[in-house]
């Protein structure tokens, strides 16, 4: 049995959270879970750097410099609060924060950043993360890396199951109740990331707490549409994306060319519309006997999504991974806790059924303190 840490912070930017999971044979069990707010400083830097799309490489070094000592200190004060030291954690497993990701073209890249030297330094813990470039380098997509943590904590063979994580952008896991078929997964487009942008900017909230600005709106059928038409959702998978596509820049291409004069809450009800709609199109296509549809994520917390989600998707049930003993805050962390594990058995991190990757291959580089 060891005690290993997951950290982890999504495209949302709302960030850290920090899971305890026990790990033996056969057993993934949650201890402890954080949830730690960014500095504002912090966020703005890193909104203002994903947003531009360039920075310099000063500017780069230092936020991943930055990330990484906010990760060790959300550590340090999980640690103090479950009564732990360092010497009772065999290994963090860091996700990091994604601030481009391209496992496309000619030079196929994903970058993520949260120093993991300045980890293990502060928090006296070997320290494994850079857990998605290996997967692109070996012609895979390098996401979504969740989907085998979710077969070893959710499959069973008495019925087909999706598991739907939505953080900034939504993915589902495909796990069908045959344990010989292969997991399948994938991104189907934005989750949470519009909508908390688009408040943001018109409310100044940092997200529509239980959907409520968006059911005060109505949808507009031809922003719908227009957002409907980008080419990602057209694309079969093995597929990833992130803010590089999905961001208010991409939403105001489209507001100019169809969504002029919409009122605010609409704009954010069709958003959230669309959410709904991209993981619909993917769970009924690629998934048409999938008995329950298990939701994990901060999108679980909105209760407006979780309706619309459930009368969308009839006759499949759907529910938060808390109905199943899961905490749907805590997964993804706990995700990068396996992770960890793996890595340390030398065991395979990644599904090729999943990114398309040409092998499976061990992920992630180590650190020690």
């Amino acid at each position: 049995m060891s005690l290993f840490i997951g950290l982890s912070s999504g495209t949302s930017l709302d960030g850290i959270d920090c899971a305890l999971v026990r790990i033996s044979e056969g057993d993934i069990t949650l201890l402890g879970y954080t949830e730690t707010a960014y500095s504002t400083s912090l966020r703005d830097a890193l909104s203002g750097c994903i947003e531009s799309a360039s920075s310099s490489l000063k500017e780069l070094s230092e936020l991943s410099v930055r990330i990484g000592q906010e990760f060790g200190q959300a550590t340090n004060t999980a640690l103090e609060s479950w009564g732990l030291s360092a010497r009772d954690v065999t290994a963090i497993g860091s996700h990091g924060q994604t601030l481009w990701h391209a496992p496309h073209g000619r030079w196929r890249n994903t970058l993520q950043v949260g120093d993991p030297s300045t980890i293990s330094a502060l928090t006296g813990i070997t320290t494994v993360a850079d857990f998605r470039t290996k997967d692109v380098a070996l012609g895979g997509q390098g996401a979504p890396l969740v989907p085998p943590f979710h077969a070893a904590l959710f499959r069973t063979p008495r019925e087909p199951r999706v598991v739907l994580n939505i953080g900034g952008i939504a993915n589902i896991t495909i796990l069908p109740s045959d344990v010989n078929a292969e997991v399948r997964a994938l991104d189907t487009g934005p989750g949470n990331t519009l909508l908390d942008g688009w408040i943001r900017r018109v409310r100044g909230a940092p997200y529509d707490q239980h959907g409520s600005f968006a059911r005060s709106g109505q949808v507009s059928d031809s922003l719908l549409e227009r957002l409907l038409s980008e080419p990602y959702f057209g694309r079969r998978p093995p597929k990833s994306t992130g803010r590089e596509i999905f961001n208010l820049a991409w939403l105001e291409s489209h507001l100019n060319a169809k969504g002029a004069g919409l009122a605010v809450e609409d704009v954010q009800r069709t958003l959230l519309e669309l959410t709904v709609e991209t993981i619909a199109r993917d769970v009924q296509e690629l998934a048409p006997d999938c008995a329950q549809l298990f939701v994990c994520g901060g999108g679980s917390k909105n209760t407006f999504l979780m309706e619309r989600l459930s009368s969308r998707l009839l006759p499949t049930s759907v529910a938060s991974t808390d109905s199943l003993g899961v905490p749907a805050s805590s997964v993804e962390g706990m995700a990068f806790a396996w992770l960890a594990a793996k890595r340390l058995a030398l065991e395979p991190g990644n599904l090729p059924s999943v990114t398309g990757a040409s092998r499976p291959a061990v992920l992630g580089g180590i650190y020690a303190p």
